[in-house]
């Protein structure tokens, strides 16, 4: 019983060690924004502009609400590659029924207020699929998004023809185009997500089991923890907010086009793993996720203002994700076998 009590203080140790050093990888990319902000000041004069500033945190709500699903989901250990489709197809399906067959919608011709209900119910039936698949099944997250990434993909364009849609309520554009305390409504959205989403992870017994289920899932569910239901559950969840980031997109965009969302996924995961969220599961912060989105989306704006080819922006993105995860090996051990 005596060596059993500097063992335990060695443990306690290392868990208050590891928690520094994730509220320091958080914090670690403040510098890099107020480093991205004085660059940007000297690019151009617009970039510190109010107008601009606004206009960042317009073009990264929906960004995001979906960086928020997938650093849900990653938590527990699993994936959702599917999200980037269902920005597409959950609004596209929404605005097609409420859209006269003229204008190349399904002639439902619903109320406005059933199709954006319609777009949420979209969501949720993605993230229904792919949990029952995934937890029920116990098939491979990672195939079985990619999968429904595709067929979703296929779906949109056949639904659209590979065209875009334009006739939708202004109710489908009220997201991105109504300002609330000189914002638009999507940046409250988003923060109001993240506030919520960081408030039960830390405090809330639901948030604990998520990092309980990625950590260790077998130990999780010895202690109690629904595991299979609470993992099923985030896939919906995600895919909800998924739907509420395409219904973002659509209302910044003005149209929803067949190739909506597409390729977005890849950005999702540079903001998750730059914000410190671990592919292994179980650890990161929504604080982090948060600083990813906000960092991608000054870089974003920054090659835009510098006019740098839009083809170059990826493979930027791709080598902030290489660095991250370097620096994540090097700094924590992450990624070990």
């Amino acid at each position: 019983m005596a060596g059993s009590a500097p063992a335990a203080g060695v443990g306690v140790r290392e868990r208050r060690a590891r928690f520094e050093f994730a509220r320091f990888r958080d914090l670690a990319l403040l510098p890099a924004l107020a480093l991205l902000l004085a660059i940007g000041a000297f690019v151009s004069p617009s970039f510190l502009t109010k107008a601009n500033l606004i206009s960042i945190l317009g073009a990264s709500a929906a960004l995001a609400l979906v960086v928020l699903a997938e650093s849900l989901i990653v938590l527990t250990g699993k994936f959702d590659l599917s999200l980037e489709s269902t920005v597409g197809i959950a609004p596209a399906v929404g605005a097609m029924l409420v859209m006269p067959a003229a204008s190349a919608g399904f002639g439902f011709e619903w109320p406005a207020a059933a199709g954006l209900f319609a777009i949420l119910v979209v969501g949720a039936a993605v993230g229904f699929v792919n949990g029952f698949l995934v937890v029920r099944l116990r098939l491979n997250a990672f195939i079985v998004t990619l999968a429904m990434l595709i067929v979703l993909r296929g779906m949109l364009v056949g639904a659209t023809k590979g065209g875009t849609l334009f006739d939708m309520p202004p109710s489908f554009f009220t997201l991105a185009t109504t300002l609330f305390l000189g914002l638009p409504i999507s940046v409250w959205l988003a923060a109001v997500a993240f506030g919520v989403a960081a408030f039960m992870l830390r405090y809330h017994r639901l948030g604990r089991a998520l990092y309980a289920i990625g950590g260790n899932p077998e130990a999780a569910r010895a202690a109690g923890i629904r595991v299979e239901r609470i993992t099923w559950g985030v896939f919906v969840l995600g895919s909800v907010l998924a739907s509420l980031g395409g219904l973002i997109v659509t209302g910044y965009v003005g149209a929803i086009n067949a190739n909506q969302g597409n390729g977005m996924i890849f950005t999702v995961f540079a903001a998750a793993v730059i914000g410190g969220i671990s592919l292994d599961g179980g650890k990161g912060t929504m604080l982090g996720a948060l600083s990813g989105v906000l960092l991608l989306g000054v870089v974003q704006n920054l090659l835009t203002l510098a006019q740098v080819p839009s083809f170059w922006i990826q493979a930027i993105y791709g080598a902030i994700i290489l660095g991250s995860l370097m620096v994540a090996r090097l700094a924590g051990g992450e990624g070990q076998d």
